[in-house]
């Protein structure tokens, strides 16, 4: 008895859709492109948005020290 993707009806010995399978993924065809171009133009506008938001820091409140603190010597003697 053969098993796997052969005994479904939606696809063909192929490994193509069928016309079941086509007519039953019709009616969500647009709903999820739609859904998906939604999600990709959240995407590149959370990303622009950052990339923006990081280019405008010009770190002036940041003190940068005029030279690095010197070490205590420890003498010895």
């Amino acid at each position: 008895m053969p098993s796997g993707i052969f005994n479904s009806t939606y696809y063909g010995k192929d490994y193509r859709a069928g016309a079941a399978l086509l007519r039953a993924r019709r009616p969500y065809l647009v709903k999820n492109a739609v859904t998906g171009v939604g999600l990709c133009i959240f995407t590149i506008g959370v990303y622009a948005y950052t990339l923006r938001a990081v280019g405008q820091e010009d770190f002036s409140d940041v003190q940068v020290p005029d030279a690095p603190a010197a070490a205590p010597q420890n003498s010895k003697q």
